[in-house]
């Protein structure tokens, strides 16, 4: 008989200083499915779970089929969200007692009441099948790892690119691990090793030479030798008040666990040597503006990158700072996609094709932050907000961005939609009426992750952060108090 392979996914990056929970809605409106319609969603993708799928069918491996749940990063979940989701997904190992799981994790999730969402999560797997059955697991390279996720845990592979266009090599590669674990060719233990930091390895980024891609150069040397199945980095998520937050090395191997963690030492002094490097440069409002203005030109556009406001970090992307620069200023042939703001979005739809309205856009879940940009402008373009990711990260997934609507204000449009999405993808213009090329500025929410679809297309990319949203890059903005001091950058090392 087949081998019986429990498949699930539960995700969330957790930014503890939102003020919006994560409830089970959250993860309704951007991706939960289970069962056979897992099959049916993620067949073809470029995504972990596709690839678990395509594993089970490559080693004559029998799929149980859970369920997969995502949602846009927010604040802690909620009790009841992250029980009825860990809840499922442990009943059923517990009903169908498979030889493995293959998990879709983050690494970064935090609820409520679990500040180790993913320890947590596997701990409770572990204990229902005991020390036989294989865990394999998938993270974000920005996942926050923990020794409790490591100790559970058979195997632990992370995103090596970011944008995270690997996804589904990632988990091939968890995949293969497993496999050969079952086979009793290898007997895999993992370690999770930290130094004392909270940020480090250049916020992950692999679109140009610095910390993390030396990181990985140097890990993919350990990689390759005796003993050594798997090494990922983790940039970490600063973004969460926990006690095991920031980068991390962790080394799949074999043998004795002290000495497998002895040799992440080079990749720890490499972390602490480069923390204080950044590729980015962050830029004003007003800096932007004069190279959008100088610069931007239909067929090229100046792509400005709103980092502050990142829903890709748990931003509310809502807030106005450059919005309301770009209009003060007169910037012709713009487009900013998408604001979150239901409300506006439903005035919108109500008005029409073509109306012209008064309205306060944003601004409206922490005004304090950035308050309202009100505007008068044209209903240019209306939608139901479904499209298909065609781009190089997460393609052939399904976005549903709730109704959505693009307002004209002077040379500006602005797409408004009504649930929070990072714009990794250029359907996030086109959904709103809009070819991005056509534009000669284009303003998206996002801190790295828009570069794989828009840097092809782009003159010049500047990233702004003028600390008007809670994605930041400014570190001493947040106030810590469970993460064991001292530590970088909070405190003189």
């Amino acid at each position: 008989m087949p081998r019986k392979i429990l498949i699930a996914g539960f995700k969330h990056e957790t930014n503890t200083f939102s003020r919006l929970p994560t409830t089970i809605a959250d993860y309704g409106s951007r991706a939960v499915h289970r069962g056979a319609a897992i099959a049916t969603a993620y067949s073809g993708t470029n995504t972990e779970v596709a690839a678990f799928l395509d594993g089970c069918k490559r080693h004559g491996w029998e799929p149980v089929l859970t369920v997969v749940a995502d949602a846009t990063p927010s604040g802690k979940l909620t009790r009841e969200c992250y029980e009825t989701f860990a809840g499922e997904i442990v009943e059923a190992a517990r009903r169908e007692k498979p030889e493995a799981v293959l998990l879709n994790l983050h690494g970064a999730m935090v609820a409520e009441h679990q500040d180790d969402g993913e320890g947590e999560l596997i701990a409770r797997i572990r204990a229902v099948l005991g020390k036989g059955a294989v865990i394999g697991v998938t993270l974000d390279l920005h996942a926050n790892v923990t020794q409790r996720m490591a100790e559970n845990a058979d195997i632990l592979v992370s995103y090596r690119t970011y944008p995270h266009i690997d996804t589904y090599a990632i988990a091939v590669e968890c995949v293969d691990l497993v496999a050969r674990t079952l086979a009793g060719e290898i007997r895999p233990v993992t370690v999770v090793c930290r130094g004392a930091e909270i940020v480090g390895l250049d916020g992950g980024r692999t679109t140009s030479p610095g910390p993390m891609t030396e990181a990985l150069a140097m890990a993919a040397k350990l990689q390759a030798e005796p003993g050594i199945l798997s090494v990922s980095l983790n940039a970490g998520f600063f973004k969460a008040d926990i006690a095991e937050v920031g980068p991390t090395v962790v080394i799949v191997g074999e043998g004795d666990r002290k000495a497998l963690a002895a040799r992440a030492a080079p990749l720890l002094a490499h972390i602490k040597a480069t923390r204080h490097i950044s590729t980015v440069h962050y830029a004003t409002v007003a800096d932007a503006i004069a190279v959008a203005r100088a610069k931007g030109r239909a067929g090229a556009p100046v792509v400005l990158a709103d980092f502050a406001d990142n829903p890709g970090g748990g931003g509310y992307s809502d807030s106005t700072g450059v919005l309301r620069g770009v209009l003060a200023a007169g910037i012709e042939n713009a487009a900013i996609s998408p604001i979150y703001d239901p409300a506006a979005a439903a005035a919108c739809h109500k008005a029409g094709l073509g109306a012209t309205l008064t309205l306060d856009v944003g601004g409206k879940i922490d005004p304090e932050l950035a308050p309202p940009a009100h505007v008068t402008g044209t209903v240019t373009h209306l939608s139901d907000g479904r499209f298909t990711i065609t781009g190089p990260m997460m393609t052939g997934m399904q976005v549903d961005m709730g109704p959505t609507a693009t307002l004209k204000v002077g040379g500006v449009e602005i797409v408004i939609g009504s649930k929070r999405f990072q714009n990794y993808d250029l359907g996030y213009f086109r959904i709103g009426g809009i070819e991005p090329r056509d534009r000669a500025v284009l303003i998206v929410k996002s801190m790295q992750h828009f570069r794989a679809a828009y840097a092809p297309i782009a003159s010049e990319i500047v990233v702004v952060d003028e600390g008007d949203g809670i994605t930041s890059s400014d570190v001493k903005r947040l106030t810590f108090t469970k993460v064991a001091r001292p530590i970088y950058p909070l405190d003189e090392m």
